[in-house]
């Protein structure tokens, strides 16, 4: 059974809306802090917010703030990011990763999702 599953990529214009599901098994949900990473083509990955299950502790990178949300689902064991007012540079593959601290350094996450495509035409 794969621990980690994104959904909801996708294409859609510029100043459009998605939200990214991270559905997660295997694992103790509430024991874990979720981040959600993206890597665009030629870039190196970078974590673009994260959320702690155990106190709610959240982080956004300056580039995602006030235009991303995240949150988590204890009862179904998924976690969400919703994107709003997307630009093109939002174009990327974003992987979900649960781990044990809310911060986006790849180090502390050791479940990872395959990623879900997001483009952004302009």
């Amino acid at each position: 059974e794969v621990p980690i599953v994104e959904s909801g990529g996708g294409f859609i214009q510029a100043g459009g809306s998605l939200r990214l599901s991270c559905k997660t098994s295997g694992f103790t949900f509430d024991d874990y802090s979720i981040g959600w990473f993206r890597q665009a083509p030629g870039k190196e990955r970078e974590g673009i917010s994260c959320i702690s299950n155990k106190d709610g502790t959240i982080y956004y990178a300056d580039s995602v703030k006030g235009r991303f949300t995240i949150s988590s689902d204890s009862a179904k064991n998924t976690a969400y990011l919703q994107m709003n007012s997307l630009k093109p540079e939002d174009t990327a593959l974003y992987y979900c990763a649960a781990g044990a601290a809310p911060l986006p350094d790849e180090d502390y996450y050791g479940y990872w999702g395959q990623g879900t495509q997001v483009t952004v035409s302009s």
